[in-house]
């Protein structure tokens, strides 16, 4: 009795006001009924006066201060097919970027190739074994591929070995012969990969690599041996020592016995090298979980080398995609994803009742392809693996992209039919709804939604955000029709499901998603 005395005493001494509209008591809790026509009126406004900008403009952003970031992503190995395993450090550092693009950061994209490293020794051996100037230039990667595994196989024996290693000696050494060669490479390969960038809807301010660093790298020996880390093995490699007592019971190998340099020396060259070029307040690698312990032992390596910012670099791991195939089998490379996924929502639309006649039904196919993969990729912790599954995928009524796509679609067609709502002939007692107010409530959430995903750097917050915003807006259309309703209650809701539009095209932007208009 006397708690329930003390709840009525404090509830007695609150007063209502524009915002309150009601204060009651219940068992355990103080209850506070908000102004529903000042929230209809209040969330309105601000998204669609807001428009691009809703949520960002939060008070959650306003004391954050702006950042210089660099984000190192997809960084596939050129002479090589863009591969399947690519897709997610791609989708992911994109968004990334477009995350902390949005919210004021100063982002720069880095695509750090793959570029360098005894694989080039085992290719270009290869290349001058088994290759054909032919064949490279009517299926570059492709021949390329085919070459690299016929080195491979060579490489089972010394002499093929040995080719090899001499082969990259010549190209750390500069040579003409071999660095024309491996040039003609990496020309033939950056070509294909901006063109499946273009297709993923990428891009880059800056294309890197591993072979910028080969001078470089030996300058960072140079500078761990100043600084005494540098240890020597009786068969002359190059370890820096990371134990805490000393004992090398954990140590990372940073040079090879002929001198020639390894892919975490060219890493720390191109971080110092960042730092110096960028002066970032943090540096992003997004990579395959696999590769935890090397930048575990990349940032070890930086700190004892008095390189203070080494706190600023974070490594945003990711896990496996498991049973991705296609209709042909099992799936190596990214493009053959990209046709299935684009051929089958081709399918899909030509069987549906709903789908509209479009002018380009290929290119709307392929970005709601797109939008599948990207969804069905974010929607748990990027740290986990996933089973892929085409059906579950492309599911048009489920929790999926396309799923999202057809609620974008839908709305923006009401608009097409209906025009724009006008917020000045609002009257918010036509919102007084259950199925209004939960849009709007949900609207409301939205830079809180940012606010967490700008932390852990999750999408799977978003994205669950989202596919809620389009069942409830789905819901709604249903049972609060526009066309048919009084003028002041059609141009309320028109203003609603405006408003819930542009938050979900918002978010899916963010993503990496363009909205389709007609599906």
């Amino acid at each position: 009795m006397a708690a329930c005395s003390f709840r009525r005493s404090i509830a007695s001494q609150l007063n209502c006001d524009t915002i309150v509209s009601e204060i009651s008591t219940g068992p355990g809790t103080v209850n506070f009924k908000i102004n529903r026509d000042l929230l209809a009126k209040t969330v309105l406004q601000h998204v669609l006066n807001d428009g691009s900008e809703y949520g960002i403009r939060s008070e959650l952003f306003s004391a954050l201060p702006k950042r210089k970031i660099v984000v190192e992503f997809s960084s596939p190995n050129i002479a090589k097919k863009f591969h399947v395993g690519h897709l997610r450090s791609t989708i992911i550092g994109n968004f990334i970027a477009n995350l902390k693009e949005a919210l004021g950061h100063q982002v720069t994209r880095i695509n750090y190739l793959g570029d360098w490293g005894m694989q080039f020794g085992l290719l270009g051996a290869g290349f001058q074994q088994f290759g054909s100037e032919e064949k490279l230039k009517s299926t570059p990667l492709q021949h390329l591929f085919e070459v690299y595994v016929q080195a491979n196989k060579a490489a089972e024996d010394e002499n093929g070995k040995k080719m090899a290693q001499d082969f990259f000696k010549k190209l750390e050494a500069c040579e003409a012969q071999e660095l024309s060669l491996w040039q003609h490479f990496r020309n033939f390969s950056i070509e294909e990969y901006v063109r499946i960038y273009k297709r993923l809807g990428v891009h880059f301010d800056e294309y890197s690599g591993e072979s910028f660093y080969r001078e470089k790298s030996q300058e960072v020996l140079k500078m761990l041996d100043k600084k005494g880390l540098l240890q020597k093995t009786g068969e002359g490699t190059g370890i820096v020592d990371l134990s805490e007592k000393g004992d090398l019971s954990s140590c990372s190998t940073v040079a090879r016995s002929d001198g020639t340099s390894l892919y975490i020396t060219r890493d720390l060259a191109a971080a110092i090298d960042r730092m110096n070029t960028y002066n970032f307040d943090t540096m992003i690698y997004v990579t395959d979980k696999s590769q935890s312990s090397h930048f575990q032992k990349l940032f070890q390596i930086l700190k004892l080398m008095d390189c203070e910012w080494a706190e600023r670099c974070q490594h945003v791991p990711f896990g496996l995609v498991q049973g991705m195939k296609t209709r042909r089998g099992e799936v190596v490379f990214l493009e053959d994803v990209l046709d299935e996924a684009r051929t089958r929502m081709l399918q899909n639309m030509a069987s549906a009742k709903s789908t509209k006649e479009l002018e380009n039904p290929l290119e709307t196919a392929e970005t709601i392809g797109l939008a599948a993969l990207i969804i069905q990729d974010f929607k748990g912790r990027l740290s986990s693996d996933y089973q892929f599954s085409w059906d579950r995928v492309l599911q048009s009524r489920g929790d999926t992209g396309v799923f999202l796509q057809y609620t974008h679609a839908r709305l923006h067609s009401l608009e097409q039919m209906c025009g724009n709502g006008q917020l000045a002939d609002i009257n918010a007692a036509c919102l007084q709804d259950p199925q209004a107010l939960s849009i709007l409530q949900h609207l409301l959430r939205y830079d809180e939604v940012l606010y967490k995903s700008s932390e852990d750097l999750q999408p799977k917050h978003i994205v669950s955000y989202l596919l809620t915003l389009s069942h409830l807006a789905g819901a709604a259309h249903t049972t609060l029709h526009v066309k048919g309703s009084a003028p002041e209650v059609a141009q309320a809701r028109l203003c609603l499901f405006q408003a819930a539009r542009t938050v979900l095209a918002n978010g899916m932007k963010l993503l990496g998603i363009t909205p389709v208009l007609k599906m």
